[in-house]
């Protein structure tokens, strides 16, 4: 059996990480070293080697096999019965099934517009020029937009110039790194930046909040700042540094139902760097009464 890198490796996650965690690192590895993105030697290999780890981590009964076995599992020469890796079989094996890939696909009736997330089998066409029923068609023509953080959580709608023509480019609230706008004749994928304070997972968000030693000792009420306001939070006496306070249906909106995230909220007790007279005495007070 060929040596082949640790899966996890390949897509740079943990074993502990979870599916949406592995989703979320397959599609940015996806589309870096996609072969019309990127024309770098060894890129081609890359992408097939992170498509191939990905079939494998995004299959539950796969992954259960594939952490309890390894590689040896789909190696057909292993004498585990293998065959069934990614490949087992040529890739006239993946036939019309999913063959263990699972993505999330988004429809808009306005424009014509068709919205996807990273297609895996999309990808493979346009890398072998030809699709897995058989039949091959023209390549699409891609193009990437940029926005910002608050746009892909609230959705926007940008004018842009595309083959000589003005296009209306509707991008739904929930949009992330990798959604993808189908148009007739080409696709446009959405490239969302980064927030200076919110960091998303998914649709969870994660903010950092500091408080007070004094707030976290004795307990009381701060207001933090959501994706749609100010909102009051009680923080409880005895509150450790690195707290995590779950807000539930207060992250981004689920792009295929009614649903929203959460927003996570990490308490920091700030140390002060300087303390006046009075503050260190009663610092020191109370470090002899503990």
């Amino acid at each position: 059996m060929s040596a082949k890198r640790d899966y996890y490796e390949v897509l740079g996650v943990s074993k502990t990480a979870s599916a949406a965690e592995i989703k979320s690192a397959y599609r940015k590895l996806a589309l870096k070293f996609h072969p019309d993105r990127n024309k770098e030697a060894g890129a081609e290999d890359k992408f097939k080697e992170i498509n191939e780890a990905y079939q494998i981590l995004s299959d539950a009964k796969k992954k259960q096999t594939y952490d309890q076995f390894g590689h040896a599992a789909f190696d057909p020469s292993s004498g585990m019965g293998g065959g069934q890796g990614p490949f087992g079989g040529g890739f006239g094996g993946f036939g019309g099934q999913a063959g263990g890939f699972n993505w999330s696909s988004y429809s808009s009736s306005a424009g014509g517009q068709n919205i996807d997330f990273g297609d895996p089998f999309e990808i493979f066409e346009q890398f072998f020029g030809g699709g897995f029923g058989g039949g091959s068609r023209k390549r699409r023509a891609h193009y990437s937009l940029e926005i910002d953080f608050m746009e892909a959580v609230e959705g926007v709608e940008k004018t842009v110039e595309i083959e000589g023509k003005r296009q209306k480019i509707k991008v739904p609230a929930g949009a992330n790194d990798g959604t993808r706008i189908r148009f007739e004749d080409f696709d446009v994928s959405i490239n969302v930046g980064t927030h200076p304070f919110f960091k998303r997972d998914g649709y969870d968000v994660f903010i950092d909040q500091k408080i007070s030693f004094t707030l976290a000792a004795l307990g009381g009420q701060i207001e933090i700042q959501t994706l749609t306001g100010q909102l009051k939070l009680k923080v409880r006496a005895g509150t450790p540094s690195h707290s995590l306070i779950r807000l539930r249906g207060e992250g981004i909106k689920h792009l295929q139902s009614r649903g929203k995230g959460d927003l996570y909220v990490r308490l920091i007790v700030a140390v002060p760097e300087k303390l006046s007279r009075e503050q260190k005495r009663l610092l020191e007070e109370l470090s002899d009464l503990e």
